[in-house]
């Protein structure tokens, strides 16, 4: 009974090229892979994180003429149909490469006729079968010497690192062993214990990202309100040399003793705690030298009493020395993270004029609603960003921050907690009072660090939560119109620290709202109607720099 159905939604986990009815182009040019080329080199399309193309042939005036060109499935690259593909495709040259498929296969198919030109598949059992992070991830990164040495380099499930011919998608012995490093060795958890090799729960679904010779890779653990315990494995950010596959550097996003931040872990608790990974992607100025790191929550996402204090680098973004690892400069979104409000895509790099003055700047959407942008050479916030009280957590053993980071500026474009009545279900007069009864139950906050409460469902009730605003899809930035746009969402959800009665459904409906903000003077530009279950783009403007 479970085949026909789970069939009909692996019909749709396909790679689907859309193309002009009339025509069709595939850059040809040589040199180095760029956008400007019609070409796609990177996850983000460049490395400052843009998902920017000046490509201009497909337009409002012809969008109702595309159909499609070709489609490849995926359901024969594993031991079962895949679900969902997450994947952005890499083009160069005229190939797509990417990953699909529950074993992460990686494929390289001709741009125009979605002919597979080769495929590669890396077994690993059990190693596999208990990963955290499974399925066919995000894609792969590319590398070229620039005389021919192309090559395709992607992490597996069950976190190896491998790189591959471009041209044919054979092992590139000469990387690493045997064309793979394994990512697991100098993996910790505990007092810095070399986790199991096999069985040790670390992985990622993001790609790499290539910085000249350099491959940068970030880790993910099992997600935060899922672990069996606190002790979870530690997250790092490595470095490794395109060619060889040696290690260049490491940075601990949990800081160990000795190092800066191991203090905001009290009472020795960076030895009993885990996550603070980079799961999502990394952002890469080459002229400053600099990888801005968004870094996650730590282990649990909504309980924080076994590692009191504020807990660096959980919930911040980092720069980092793109040579050494060595760290630059940080700033915390979240102090002692519990709303698991962790960094979920990648900091976009702009060039911007804020009162006459020119601000090289790192703009980062965000889970809470808030676009933070900063000055991505010192990490000085471009606009003031505010400590305010905020409500105190009541469960037993939890210490919350007396203080929370509020962005004055752009303001928020996400509906950040629940404003009663005004947010209240308006279909029918009865419908709306059969509301207003229900959320008597709950407690409802009024900013979006209410914390959880403990001993029923009837927790508090706010707007944003895991999932909400910006997530991993991410955001983009138009250096023409000097506009991000964000994905954004509101969810209500009820945080309550107590697994939910039987039959109780934990996916809460989700609204969307699309809006446009203007960051030169922070007047909202636009509202439209809530559409709900939509993922919406939100236009952020942001002033430019001048010549």
């Amino acid at each position: 009974m479970l085949g026909k159905p789970y069939r009909s939604l692996s019909a749709l986990v396909s790679f689907v090229v859309v193309l002009l009815a009339l025509t069709a182009v595939v850059s040809s040019q040589t040199g180095q892979p760029s956008t400007a080329n019609g070409e796609w080199p990177t996850y983000n399309a460049d490395l400052r994180g843009t998902r920017y193309s000046p490509l201009d042939q497909i337009n409002g005036s012809n969008f109702n003429k595309l159909e499609i060109a070709w489609r490849f499935k995926t359901d024969n690259l594993g031991p079962f149909p895949e679900y969902k593909l997450e994947g952005t495709p890499l083009m160069v040259k005229g190939v797509l490469y990417t990953t699909g498929g529950t074993r992460r296969s990686v494929v390289a198919l001709d741009a125009k006729t979605g002919e597979m030109m080769w495929a590669h598949s890396y077994r690993e059992g059990k190693r596999a079968a208990v990963a955290p992070r499974q399925l066919s991830g995000r894609g792969v990164a590319y590398w070229t010497d620039g005389k021919g040495d192309d090559r395709i380099l992607y992490v597996t499930t069950g976190y190896r690192l491998i790189a591959l011919n471009a041209k044919n998608g054979a092992m590139i012995n000469s990387f690493g062993k045997d064309g793979i490093v394994d990512l697991k060795v100098g993996a910790v958890k505990g007092n810095n214990e070399q986790i199991d090799l096999e069985t040790g729960e670390i992985g990622i679904h993001s790609t790499p990202i290539v910085v000249r010779d350099t491959v940068i890779i970030g880790s993910s653990m099992r997600e935060g309100a899922t672990v069996p315990t606190h002790n979870n494995t530690k997250g790092l950010v490595r470095a490794f040399d395109a060619r060889t596959g040696k290690q260049l550097w490491r940075f601990n996003t949990m800081p160990g003793p000795g190092e800066f931040g191991n203090d905001t872990w009290e009472n020795g608790s960076w030895a009993v705690n885990g996550n603070t990974g980079v799961w999502t992607q990394f952002t890469v100025d080459e002229d400053l030298g600099l990888v801005y790191l968004p870094v996650e929550t730590p282990t649990s996402d909504y309980y924080g009493g076994h590692r009191p204090g504020n807990n660096l680098f959980g919930e911040s973004l980092v720069a980092v020395d793109l040579k050494t690892g060595q760290r630059k400069w940080y700033y915390q979104l979240v102090h002692h993270p519990i709303w698991n409000f962790d960094n979920s895509s990648a900091p976009m790099l702009a060039d911007i004029n804020v009162n006459g003055r020119a601000i090289k700047a790192v703009a980062l959407p965000h889970k809470i609603g808030w676009l933070y942008v900063f000055d991505r050479v010192t990490g000085q916030p471009v606009w003031p960003i505010e400590e305010r009280p905020v409500e105190q957590s009541t469960v037993p053993g939890e210490k919350t921050s007396p203080t929370q980071p509020f962005p004055t500026k752009p303001p928020a474009y996400s509906r950040q907690f629940l404003k009663i009545p005004d947010d209240v279900i308006d279909f029918t007069p009865a419908l709306r009072e059969q509301a207003l009864q229900v959320l008597e139950k709950y407690h409802v906050g009024t900013s979006p660090f209410t914390p959880p409460i403990l001993g029923s469902v009837n927790g508090p009730v706010g707007a944003v939560g895991a999932g909400t605003a910006t997530n991993w899809p991410g955001s983009a930035y138009d250096p023409e119109l000097h506009t991000v746009f964000a994905q954004a969402s509101n969810l209500v959800a009820a945080r309550s620290l107590v697994a939910p009665p039987p039959g109780w459904c934990s996916a809460p409906a989700t609204v969307a709202q699309p809006m446009a903000l203007e960051l030169r003077d922070r007047r909202t530009l636009h509202r439209r109607p809530p559409i709900h279950r939509v993922a919406i783009r939100l236009p952020i403007r942001l002033p430019h720099a001048r010549p």
